[in-house]
């Protein structure tokens, strides 16, 4: 069965390459560039993993995945963090994140990160 991921990066750009390079790897990929609600969105798109950048406007991505991993709905939904800032990311905390790629990300790295995670949320399921 095809997995969903569900991207929110402000830069078209990155969302561009992330979305090509992981349709590529067979996955349905949604790729929003903002959401106000990323419960909402995580299951409107049925997200099977949810990818994240820490500076978003309005709400950060690391509230984002706070919300996802506090929410009973959510919790289970593997979220990778990615920031070109990591540092100020080491000192607010991991928010709860499954795993952290830092910016700039080699696509290797991306669908490595990507496969091990969607792979141990199918032994947890």
């Amino acid at each position: 069965m095809t997995k969903n991921i569900l991207i929110v990066d402000d830069q078209n750009d990155i969302l561009d390459v992330l979305k090509e390079a992981l349709e590529m790897e067979g996955y349905n990929v949604t790729a929003l560039s903002y959401t106000d609600d990323i419960i909402n969105s995580a299951r409107e798109f049925n997200a099977d993993l949810v990818m994240l950048d820490f500076l978003l406007a309005g709400i950060n991505g690391g509230e984002h995945c706070h919300f996802l991993k506090t929410n009973p709905l959510t919790s289970h939904i593997p979220v990778v963090m990615m920031s070109g800032y990591p540092r100020v990311l080491e000192s607010l905390g991991n928010y709860g994140a499954d795993a952290f790629i830092p910016k700039p990300f080699g696509l290797e790295e991306i669908s490595s990160t990507v496969r091990h995670l969607l792979e141990a949320s199918l032994e947890h399921a």
